[in-house]
C-alpha cells in the first residue's frame, strides 16, 4: 500500500524531512508553499529536499549493490 511504501522510504528521516517529501510528492506543493507551511525559506526547503534525496539514493544504491552480490 501507499502508506507502507511511504513509511519504508521515510524511515530514519526527521519529521521536517518527512513533511517536505510528503508535501512535495503527495500534496504537489511547491518549495515556496512548503516553506510557508513549515515556516522555512524556500531555499531551506530546497536544501532539505536535495539532502534527503541524496541520502535515499545512497541508501538504496548500497542495498541494490548488496543484493546483487548475494544473487
Amino acid at each position: 500500500s501507499r502508506a507502507l511504501l511511504t513509511e519504508l522510504i521515510t524511515k530514519g528521516l526527521t519529521r521536517e524531512e518527512r513533511l517536505v517529501l510528503i508535501l512535495y510528492y503527495y500534496e504537489n506543493l511547491t518549495m515556496a508553499e512548503i516553506g510557508v507551511v513549515l515556516d522555512l525559506s524556500e531555499s531551506r526547503v530546497s536544501q532539505i529536499h536535495k539532502d534527503v534525496l541524496q541520502r535515499l539514493r545512497k541508501r538504496y544504491k548500497n542495498r541494490l549493490e548488496q543484493e546483487q552480490l548475494v544473487a
